[in-house]
């Protein structure tokens, strides 16, 4: 067998690839967890409010069977994944770790996570197929448990919507025409931006049109970043920014929330946990918004894409798998545990069950006017398209924001940024010493 890092990096990408059911990577045995007497283990997790959740374990089911879980508050993102690595190698790598889903190729191939299928795989019927095939990655182990997901949906000033007789675009060729139609009717006014400061905005674009940005050629990683579907995203992005149909400025900044609260910008292109961050950044506008599906590519196509999201893994270091599985199992598929993690963490959560109770039984109160605010999200994430995440998305996310930034302010070819993108991840794996097929 091939060293341990390539060989399961490459059976991975196969099995998602190739819809493989029958291949298994690598994994560490199971555990024996032939314990007598309590256990106790560790979780390192960012989701805020999670020490409330874990406390309805530590007092209910965790009680009973004796195992206790102690929350430990960690940052997320690339810097928690770089945590992981580091203490995996000396082999104290807590019993469970919060993990996005892109970053499970990566900790899977360095063998930090633990097959958990034997403790959790009942747990599959409590999720979209597609969902679950992030925590698989196509095979037939099991790395992690869904936890929750961030489905792509349009939104717009219904108001302003209204005002300027503009229709909600339900395809791309229509959303492009209404950016035009606004700025006749507005010329100080943008239907939105385009903005490379959030890589995986693009990333879930590009899904949504059907990139597939890894995969492999026999025992080599084949990087698909500069494929048709993700030149028709830039292409489609960089012509609109280029004749001055849409602002070329970045989200999460003082002047983008102003831009937002004043009607400046009146749609976002962006995924259910919008609200929350739409009361932060455009307080005035509470109750003038609405959400629809995100525009199509062509009218046939009911699909979109994800935007955030992550999972609850055991790692191989745990000396407990069986009682983290059962702990990750519960967290993501018990009624009052995603009750209590939308409550206390604001998530949306990827067990569908969870959808349409509790906290999403009610549109949230940002959107008091779209009361089929919820059921439509539901809808919606069911159509999420399938990922295809290799071993350095944080190499290719990076390059996105250098090359993308650039060429977004200086209105030039985003068919070069993009090539620049490729051109990166694919010098990186082959520094990493990967096998690269061209």
């Amino acid at each position: 067998m091939p060293n341990t890092k390539q060989w399961r990096l490459v059976a991975t990408a196969v099995a998602v690839t190739l819809g493989a059911t029958t291949l298994a990577a690598c994994g560490s045995d199971d555990d024996s967890d032939a314990r007598s007497g309590p256990v106790s283990l560790t979780y390192w997790t960012w989701t805020p409010g999670m020490d409330k959740v874990v406390d309805l374990w530590n007092k209910g089911p965790g009680k009973e069977q004796q195992i206790t879980v102690t929350v430990k508050k960690q940052a997320s993102g690339d810097t928690l994944v770089t945590k992981i690595l580091t203490a995996h190698k000396a082999k104290k790598a807590p019993d469970l770790v919060q993990a996005e889903y892109q970053a499970l190729p990566t900790l899977v191939s360095n063998d930090a996570l633990a097959d958990i299928s034997g403790e959790v795989g009942d747990a599959k019927k409590d999720f979209a197929e597609g969902v679950w095939q992030q925590t698989t990655l196509g095979t037939d182990a099991v790395y992690a448990v869904p936890q929750d997901i961030g489905p792509m949906m349009f939104y717009y000033r219904e108001d302003l919507f209204k005002q300027y007789g503009l229709k909600v675009p339900a395809t791309w060729a229509e959303f492009a025409d209404t950016a035009r139609a606004l700025k006749e009717k507005a010329p100080d006014k943008d239907l939105t931006t385009f903005s490379a400061n959030d890589s995986g905005l693009f990333a879930g674009l590009a899904q949504q049109a059907g990139a597939k940005w890894w995969t492999t050629s026999g025992e080599k990683w084949k990087v698909g970043i500069d494929d048709a579907a993700t030149r028709k995203v830039a292409t489609f992005w960089g012509d609109l920014v280029k004749e001055d149909a849409i602002d070329n400025q970045p989200m999460y900044t003082p002047a983008w929330n102003k831009a937002l609260n004043t009607g400046k910008q009146i749609a976002w292109v962006s995924a259910v946990w919008a609200p929350g961050t739409l009361t932060t950044a455009a307080p005035d506008t509470k109750g003038k918004w609405a959400m629809a599906p995100l525009p199509q590519w062509s009218v046939s196509e009911d699909v979109t894409g994800s935007w955030g999201g992550s999972s609850t893994a055991v790692t191989t270091d745990s000396g407990n798998k069986s009682a983290a599985a059962k702990f990750a199992a519960w967290l993501n598929t018990d009624r009052a545990a995603l009750a209590a993690l939308a409550k206390e963490g604001g998530i949306y959560p990827a067990a569908t069950g969870a959808q349409l109770s509790g906290a999403f039984v009610k549109s949230p109160e940002f959107f008091s006017n779209q009361a089929d605010f919820y059921t439509q999200a539901a809808e919606i994430a069911k159509t999420t398209a399938p990922s295809a995440w290799g071993p350095n998305v944080n190499v290719a996310y990076t390059s996105f924001k250098d090359a993308f930034a650039s060429a977004s302010k200086n209105k030039s070819d985003f068919g070069a940024a993009l090539k620049t993108m490729q051109d990166d991840t694919v010098a990186d794996l082959k520094k990493q010493g990967f096998g690269v097929a061209e």
